[in-house]
């Protein structure tokens, strides 16, 4: 929201029917849909992925220019700001209930499934098992009866601590840029911008390397017991949300060249940055559960 909206609307501006929303959820679908063919040997799955990362990319694009049309066109005033800010922060906590699921699901069955599995009573269905979390003993599977093939389990080095180290610089390159905002100066704001987003880039590529070194080499696939369903649940879905970060810190870095927000109004920009301090604090979160623990 830049400065030239300020006040412009007599109270609340109210956007017409739009059809972004499900042209956002048609791409999603094919997302879904061709990521799970793919997994599963079906080599027509990647298409489909990358046809619904080109549709549902086009909707964003085109969803994310219409919005910042009405904002540079004076429709927002104080109470869209508000309401922005009100949503933002409801958004942020659905997320946080979000992840918070996945850890509950990682310490269930670490702490309560395990050891109801190892009970004598289970004997009989799996025969001989041992209630040993991957983590605790690397080429282990916990599986004497050969239900779940053998692979290697995930350690912090050195991929995850050099990943850790990039989201947390980018914390910080995104922290200077606001200041220098707040301050006005413009070009080291969008060059710091700039960084973070380059950031983002690096982290997806290495994390991309780390999952095809898991699944080739290690032999780590979703189908490697609870550690692997549960390693690919959540270090992907916050892949997913750093891939969605980078977008919008993007878009709002092509916004400063184009010479949008102010010290003084630039809610889009807080809000790109209370979701990427977010991501950082989940993957710390994950960091140390999934890598050292």
């Amino acid at each position: 929201m830049s400065a030239a909206t300020h006040g412009q609307t007599p109270y609340y501006f109210v956007p017409g029917p739009s059809s972004h929303p499900v042209m956002s959820a048609i791409g999603l679908f094919f997302v879904i849909l061709g990521a799970g063919q793919w997994i599963n040997g079906h080599d027509w799955g990647k298409y489909a992925l990358a046809f619904g990362l080109v549709w549902w990319l086009a909707t964003l694009w085109r969803w994310f220019a219409e919005s910042i049309r009405e904002s540079e066109g004076g429709m927002y005033s104080d109470r869209i700001d508000v309401s922005y800010r009100w949503s933002m922060s409801w958004f942020i906590f659905s997320e946080v209930m979000f992840f918070g699921a996945f850890f509950s699901a990682l310490w269930w069955a670490r702490s309560h499934s395990m050891p109801q599995l190892a009970d004598p009573i289970h004997d009989i269905l799996w025969p001989n098992f041992q209630a040993i979390w991957p983590s605790k003993a690397v080429g282990v599977t916990g599986s004497p009866a050969d239900t779940i093939d053998a692979f290697q389990t995930m350690t912090p080095f050195w991929l995850p601590t050099i990943n850790t180290a990039l989201l947390l610089t980018s914390g910080v390159t995104l922290t200077i840029a606001h200041h220098a905002l707040q301050v006005g100066n413009r070009g080291k704001t969008i060059a710091f911008m700039w960084m973070t987003v380059l950031l983002g880039v690096v982290f997806l590529f290495v994390q991309g390397y780390e999952y095809h070194h898991a699944w080739t080499e290690m032999h780590l696939t979703m189908a490697s017991g609870m550690y692997g369903s549960t390693f690919y649940l959540l270090t992907g879905f916050h892949g997913f949300h750093v891939f969605v970060g980078m977008l919008m810190l993007l878009f709002i870095t092509l916004r400063l060249q184009k010479g949008h927000f102010t010290k003084d109004r630039h809610f889009g920009f807080e809000g790109a940055a209370w979701y990427w301090h977010f991501v950082d604090v989940v993957w710390l979160g994950l960091y140390i559960l999934v890598y050292w623990m």
